[in-house]
């Protein structure tokens, strides 16, 4: 039965977004090959995901931010046989520091991981979905590409570009079959913020701000499905974006000054 089913390919598997998205897909019989860092994790959940829902589950452990990487995952799919139906680019991580103050290679990781890699899995994947004439691409770019740039981080222009190369690559390529959409989520509850070091900053949002992994998922599911190549997933988030779509361009940084909770 397995030979019939569709594949989900998902980097930054092993926790939040990404994890959920795995969940998600086993559950609608979709075989998945998980990628991240974390083998341990990746194992236990690929075990999981089999045992409950009686799916291939494959695991590949890479650092998304070494350049050959996205040219191993495809050669590993391609080793084992299994065409990627739906791509779902996840991988994502940010500093807590100022432009100025973050080292180079962490700065230089953050533009292989969440630019050039899905940057360049969807060029080596798109042309093999078109000859069979379906599939899907999820770009989880982020609310924060639809308002101000906070700070001088990279998080923010990288997730502008997502969202701009989603709808680009959309207009492209949904005639002939495949789907891309960039998924926008707003604050949702993940380890992202511990990992970043920011979580003291975090807790002091208001509660009905933060979303959860599933809503999101499901959002961004249905919307690559159904050939939306925008998904912003609640309603909060969108009347945020709603809002400040209007705002001159001039009043920006003075805006961010106001309201960053992440500031200095």
């Amino acid at each position: 039965m397995s030979e019939t089913r569709r594949t989900v390919l998902i980097t930054g598997a092993s926790a939040g977004i990404g994890e959920a998205f795995a969940h998600h897909a086993a559950a609608r019989s979709y075989n998945v090959v998980l990628v991240a860092r974390r083998l341990n994790r990746l194992d236990e959940l690929a075990a999981s995901l089999a045992d409950a829902h009686g799916i291939d589950a494959h695991v590949f452990a890479v650092d998304l931010s070494e350049p050959g990487a996205p040219e191993s995952i495809v050669d590993f799919t391609d080793d084992l046989g299994i065409p990627i139906d739906v791509l779902i680019n996840n991988a994502g991580l940010s500093t807590s520091t100022p432009f100025t103050r973050t080292e180079w290679s962490d700065l230089s990781g953050q533009i292989q991981i969440m630019m050039t890699a899905p940057t360049e899995l969807s060029h080596r994947l798109i042309p093999p979905m078109i000859e069979r004439g379906w599939g899907r691409i999820i770009n989880v770019s982020s609310l924060a590409a639809l308002l101000p740039p906070t700070r001088g981080s990279l998080y923010t222009p990288i997730k502008r570009y997502l969202f701009d190369f989603s709808q680009s690559l959309h207009n492209e390529v949904h005639g002939r079959g495949v789907n891309v959409t960039a998924l926008c989520p707003g604050l949702t509850h993940t380890e992202f913020h511990e990992v970043m070091g920011t979580q003291t900053e975090a807790d002091k949002i208001p509660g009905f701000m933060w979303g959860n992994t599933s809503e999101v998922v499901n959002a961004g599911w249905n919307a690559v499905m159904a050939g939306n190549p925008i998904c912003v997933p609640r309603a909060v988030d969108k009347a945020v974006a709603a809002l400040m779509h209007p705002v001159p361009l001039r009043l920006h940084p003075r805006i961010v000054s106001m309201f960053d909770p992440f500031r200095d």
